[in-house]
């Protein structure tokens, strides 16, 4: 039997393709990455203010404790992560970029449920130097409306809740740099 090369035999071997690339781990996070938006910014009248800035977080590399009310009159943002979860990972170069670019200016919580002995060894093989931490107690539930990750939040020096993603996200876009650029200036 010969085989032929047609417009459905095409169409297969490119669906067998996107099936495999979208089945490998690697390939997964890479076509993640790579489809990911700016997240949106949320208009005047959606904004909403955190319901309760009391929250434990301890520096999983460190130890160190501190309290989400140390943050008042900064910029924060915050990304519930792990190592395991592919969107986490495919949006993980772009928020170190801006981890690089904003670090002195804005407070950066990536938020885990994972010991430092596996984040440390998924942060050297990749590279990042963010800073991760467990959550001692409740966080505010407006950043708890799902569970699902990643989500992420950028919150402004009033405590309102400018932003707010679910999924990955494209976070070192130009827009999203010149918002918190507006946001670090208020």
């Amino acid at each position: 039997m010969k085989f032929k090369l047609n417009r459905k035999s095409i169409s297969n071997i490119v669906f067998v393709i996107a099936v495999l690339v979208l089945l490998y781990p690697p390939s997964r996070e890479w076509f993640m990455g790579k489809i990911a938006f700016s997240p949106s910014i949320k208009s005047e009248d959606k904004i909403e203010q955190l319901q309760s800035t009391n929250w434990e977080l301890k520096n999983i590399k460190t130890n160190e404790t501190l309290n989400f009310n140390e943050f008042e009159n900064k910029v924060v943002f915050v990304n519930f992560w792990a190592t395991w979860c592919p969107p986490c990972r495919a949006e993980m170069p772009m928020i170190q970029d801006l981890y690089n670019t904003y670090k002195e200016e804005v407070v950066f919580l990536m938020v885990t449920n994972e010991n430092w002995e596996k984040v440390n060894t998924y942060f050297t093989k990749s590279n990042y130097d963010l800073p991760a931490y467990n959550s001692l107690s409740s966080p505010p539930k407006n950043l708890t409306e799902t569970n699902s990750i990643p989500a992420s939040y950028l919150i402004d020096k009033n405590g309102n809740i400018r932003v707010s993603k679910v999924g990955a996200a494209k976070w070192n876009s130009s827009n999203m740099i010149e918002f918190i650029d507006k946001l670090i200036k208020e």
